[in-house]
C-alpha cells in the first residue's frame, strides 16, 4: 500500500450509490479505498478499525444515523475527518452535521470533480463549506436564546475579535484588514481560538457562534 496515498471509507445504504463512488476514487492515483459500511453503527466500527483519513457519510441511514456516527468518530478517534453526503443542500441534518463534527458536506448530485476536490481539501485541513453558507443554515435552523459570553472567556480580546469576525464568515484576509493586522497574525489567531474552544475547523467556529447566540 501506497502510504502517500489518501484513504477514504464510504457509508451509505445505497448499493448502486456507493459503486458509483467507488469507480471515481478507484481512478484516482491518489485515493485508496480501505472500507465501506451501510449504517452509522457499522461506520463507527469501520473507523476505529482501519482509520481512514477521509469518510463519506450518509446522513439519513438505518440503526445509526450518519450525525450520530460522525459525532463518535470525531470525539473518539480524531484522526478520521468527515465529509456528510446530503440530498438536498439546505437541510437542517447538514447543521446537525457541522455541530457533530463534520469538516464538509456534499450533495449526492455533486460532479465527481467536485468529490474529489472536497476529499482532497478536507484531508488537507479544510472546511469545505464556506462560512457565510453556514451562516445562512444556522441563521434558519438554529433557535435564539439569550447570548452566552462566559464561553469566550478562554479567549483574549483580541482573540474575540478575530472570533466574532469568523463568526460572520468573512476570511482572513478580511478580518485582517478590518483590525490592521496581518494575515500570519490573523492565521494565528483562529489557530489558538480552535484550540482554545476545542473546535476542529472554521465551520465549527460559526456553529459555536450561533449555538451561544453570540451574532445577535
Amino acid at each position: 500500500m501506497n502510504g502517500n496515498k489518501i484513504r477514504v471509507a464510504l457509508v451509505d445504504d445505497q448499493p448502486l450509490f456507493s459503486a458509483g463512488l467507488k469507480m471515481i476514487l478507484r481512478s484516482q492515483p491518489d485515493l485508496e479505498v480501505v472500507g465501506e459500511a451501510t449504517d452509522g453503527k457499522q461506520a463507527v466500527k469501520l473507523a476505529a478499525q482501519v482509520e481512514p483519513d477521509v469518510m463519506l457519510m450518509d446522513i439519513r441511514m438505518p440503526v445509526m444515523d450518519g450525525i450520530s456516527a460522525t459525532r463518535s468518530i470525531t470525539e473518539e478517534t480524531g484522526r478520521t475527518k468527515v465529509i456528510v453526503l446530503t440530498t438536498i443542500q439546505h437541510d437542517e441534518a447538514v447543521v446537525r452535521a457541522i455541530q457533530a463534527g463534520a469538516g464538509g458536506f456534499l450533495t449526492k448530485d455533486a460532479t465527481p470533480e467536485f468529490l474529489l476536490a472536497t476529499i482532497r481539501t478536507v484531508h488537507a485541513g479544510h472546511a469545505v463549506m464556506a462560512p457565510a453558507a453556514t451562516n445562512e443554515l444556522l441563521r434558519d435552523y438554529t433557535t435564539p436564546s439569550r447570548a452566552n459570553l462566559t464561553v469566550l472567556e478562554p479567549l483574549s480580546v483580541r482573540e474575540r475579535d478575530v472570533f466574532m469576525l469568523a463568526a460572520k464568515g468573512l476570511a482572513n484576509g478580511e478580518i485582517a484588514t478590518s483590525l490592521v493586522l496581518s494575515d500570519a497574525t490573523v492565521k494565528s489567531h483562529v489557530g489558538s481560538i480552535l484550540s482554545k474552544l476545542k473546535l476542529k475547523n472554521r465551520i465549527q467556529l460559526v456553529a459555536f457562534a450561533y449555538e451561544n447566540s453570540l451574532l445577535g
